[in-house]
C-alpha cells in the first residue's frame, strides 16, 4: 500500500517575545493557513520560539566567568561570559579545543554550546536564548491547548538542530514531544524472512523533527513550525527525553 508523508510549514507567526501565549499564535497561524487538524497530525515547532515564549534569555554581560570557565575559554577560544552561560547548563564537559565545546546537559542532551544560541536574535545587548527547561512539559501544554481548541489528537515535538560524533552537518533531532511515540520499539517483530528483530528501536520523532527542519530552515527562514501529516502509529506515546542514550550506554563518552 502506498503512503505519503506532506510536510508544510504555518506562514504568519510573528516574531515570538517573552510572555506570549505560544499555543494561540500557533493555532492563529493554523487557521489562517487553512491548516483543520486531524488526528495523529504532528505540530513541529523550533526550540526557539518556545525559548522566546519562555522567557529564557540570558544577559552575557550580567555573568560572572569562574576560574573554570577561563581555563576553558583560553582552551576554545570562545568569550568566557559565553563559556560560563554554557557551564550553567552543563552536567559534564565532553570537549573542549579551539572552537568547539560539547557538553552533557541537565536535560540529557549532548549538544555543542549546551544549545545556547546566538543566531537570529534581536540586536543590542548580548542576550543569549537557552534550550526550554523542561522540553517534554513544554510540548503536552501546546499540545493540550491545540487539542482542546481543534477538538482532536496531535503530536507536538518541539526541535532544534544538532551535528553528530560520527557525520559531518546537523540534523533536526526532537529535544520535547507530546502525543507520539518519540522512540517505538519493534524487538520481537519479525523481519520479511521470519527473523526476530532484536535490537531496532526507531527514533520516530527524532527521523520527524529533521524532515521537518529541512523546510523550516536554520537561518533567515522565519518558519519556525511546520505540520506533518500522513504518519499512523498505535503505539502508547513516549516523550523525547526516552531518547536519550544512558550515559552507561553511550560509548562516545
Amino acid at each position: 500500500m502506498r503512503q505519503q508523508l506532506t510536510v508544510v510549514t504555518l506562514d504568519g507567526i510573528p516574531r515570538v517575545r517573552p510572555g506570549d501565549d505560544l499555543a494561540r499564535l500557533l493555532i492563529a497561524a493554523l487557521e489562517q493557513n487553512g491548516m483543520a487538524l486531524r488526528a495523529q497530525d504532528i505540530l513541529v515547532v523550533t526550540q526557539k520560539i518556545v525559548s522566546k515564549a519562555e522567557g529564557r534569555y540570558l544577559d552575557l554581560a550580567a555573568v560572572e566567568p569562574s576560574s573554570r570557565a577561563r581555563e576553558i575559554a583560553a582552551i576554545t577560544r570562545k568569550d568566557v561570559h559565553l563559556v560560563e552561560a554554557i557551564l550553567s547548563q552543563a552536567v559534564e564537559v565532553l570537549r573542549a579545543a579551539s572552537n568547539v565545546l560539547v557538553v552533557a546537559t541537565a536535560h540529557g542532551l549532548v549538544l555543542a554550546n549546551a544549545g545556547i544560541d546566538q543566531s537570529n536574535l534581536d540586536a543590542g545587548g548580548r542576550r543569549v536564548l537557552l534550550l526550554p527547561q523542561d522540553p517534554d512539559a513544554s510540548a503536552r501544554r501546546l499540545k493540550e491547548r491545540i487539542d482542546a481548541h481543534f477538538a482532536t489528537d496531535i503530536g507536538v515535538i518541539i526541535s532544534d538542530s544538532a551535528g553528530r560524533a560520527w557525520r559531518l552537518g546537523t540534523v533536526g533531532l526532537a529535544i520535547g514531544a507530546a502525543g507520539v511515540p518519540a522512540l517505538l520499539d519493534r524487538r520481537g517483530e519479525k523481519d520479511m524472512c521470519g527473523r526476530p528483530l532484536e535490537v531496532t528501536e526507531v527514533g520516530v520523532a527524532d527521523a520527524v523533527a529533521a524532515a521537518a527542519v529541512l523546510i523550516m530552515g536554520e537561518a533567515a527562514e522565519a518558519r519556525p513550525a511546520a505540520l506533518v501529516r500522513g504518519l499512523a502509529w498505535s503505539a502508547a506515546a513516549r516523550p523525547a527525553s526516552d531518547l536519550v542514550r544512558s550515559k552507561a550506554r553511550d560509548l562516545f563518552r
